[in-house]
């Protein structure tokens, strides 16, 4: 039955979606125990996805998987989740959704869902999704928000066909299925106006998820669309443009930041050093490499107090005498973030360890050469009189290779290393 709406507002909208008994917002969203127990079960379900793909288990096809046992929990959701698993059914002659058969496009969705898992702010959610977007794996689209949105349920809305065409209805535009890029922007809005009725809703995006589906299927029609305003639709597209560049830009640094680590662990490994990058970097890899496959295996004992030796830790990367706890060499790569900052680390160990003779480095991008200057020529660096250098990343990465073979100790760095003095 069709349930219409002579008067069109959003208000009176959704005072039809909460009075209908048979509703979604009734049969689903409110006071249903299998919903409730649904998250937690879809949590513990995600955890045990992410644990296969971690521990190189997880299988080739959808079929008897831990990812089917999560979608079956979602479908089993009333009608709003219908379908929801068909976008993760392993299409062989399709080669989609590309999460099964090729083993970057797996782990890379492991490590999305369960950064989802550890994460909660709305920003960093978002993000995610973005850098997930930008790996381009094939099949694998907006259809993962029905799993985010039970890990996230008040950042995340629900997404399928009928939730589209509710959208589009209601707001007369022109959304479409299978892009995230898409998605977001829906999500911008519906969180926007959502923000607006959550005392008639709740902050939970389901309930308006819900009411999406019941027009989107045509069990609450409308005549007339509660559209946005130009300068309302500006705003936020202009919003979700911005947030993707910064995003996207964001990775590329974090990325040339790992790269340029990962050639200074080589480079020191391949000249006989034991070699260990900052603490919460062990974990990294570039381009296949595992920083732990050639770091040392605990931080060596240093004669400082605690809070010198968790600065210290916290070098980008360190070379130590082989077997010995000597620092020879220490890091600092400094893409985007302040050269000030990382100068001072260098400053800090200098200062608390006078009888390593530590060769100090700071790497940057070619275009901060001005910068790192001015700072190295800040007068209360010029009067401790503290030796610093700097490698641009091109001539790292243009010279790695042959500083590995060619090299005999740290000092063939001073092959591409520049000094404020010329």
């Amino acid at each position: 039955m069709i349930r219409m709406a002579p008067d069109n507002s959003l208000q009176s909208l959704i005072g039809r979606y909460k009075s209908d008994h048979d509703s979604v917002y009734n049969t689903w969203f409110r006071n249903n125990e299998s919903r409730l127990k649904a998250f937690r079960s879809i949590r513990r379900g995600v955890l045990q996805v992410v644990s296969e793909i971690k521990g190189k288990t997880f299988g080739n096809d959808f079929k008897g998987s831990s990812l089917e046992f999560v979608l079956n929990c979602i479908t089993e959701q009333k009608e709003v989740f219908e379908g929801a698993a068909h976008p993760f059914y392993w299409k062989p002659k399709l080669r989609i959704p590309d999460i099964y058969e090729t083993e970057s496009n797996k782990q890379a969705f492991g490590i999305f869902l369960e950064n989802c898992l550890t994460l909660q702010k709305e920003d960093q959610i978002v993000r995610e999704i973005i850098l997930l977007d930008q790996k381009n794996i094939k099949g694998l689209g907006p259809a993962v928000a029905s799993i985010l949105y039970f890990l996230h349920p008040t950042i995340v809305p629900p997404f399928n066909t009928a939730i589209v065409n509710g959208f589009n209805a209601l707001f007369n535009d022109k959304r479409k299925l299978g892009s995230w890029k898409e998605y977001l922007a829906m999500r911008e809005t519906i969180v926007k106006v959502n923000s607006e009725f959550s005392r008639e809703l709740s902050v939970d995006l389901g309930a308006f998820g819900g009411l999406l589906y019941e027009i989107g299927t045509g069990n609450l029609a409308v005549e007339r669309s509660r559209e946005l305003s130009k300068a309302e639709r500006t705003r936020l597209e202009a919003k979700l443009r911005k947030r993707h560049a910064e995003v996207i830009s964001e990775e590329e640094q974090q990325s040339l930041h790992t790269e340029m680590e990962w050639h200074l662990l080589k480079i020191g490994n391949a000249l006989g050093y034991d070699v260990m990058p900052a603490a919460n970097d062990r974990s990294k890899s570039y381009s296949g490499n595992d920083f732990s496959f050639l770091s040392r295996k605990d931080f060596p004992a240093l004669n400082v107090d605690s809070d010198t030796l968790g600065t210290i830790q916290l070098v980008d990367v360190l070379w130590f005498e082989k077997g010995a706890n000597k620092v020879v060499g220490a890091f600092e790569v400094e893409k985007s973030t302040s050269i000030y900052s990382g100068i001072l680390r260098l400053n800090d160990l200098a200062c608390s360890l006078k009888d390593h003779e530590t060769a100090l480095y700071i790497i940057i991008p070619d275009k901060r050469e001005k910068d790192v200057l001015l700072q190295l020529g800040r007068p209360s660096f010029k009067q401790q009189k503290l030796s610093i250098k700097y490698i641009l990343f091109s001539d790292l990465r243009t010279h790695c290779d042959a500083l590995c073979k060619f090299g005999e100790s740290h000092r063939i760095l001073e092959k591409i290393a520049r000094s404020p003095g010329g």
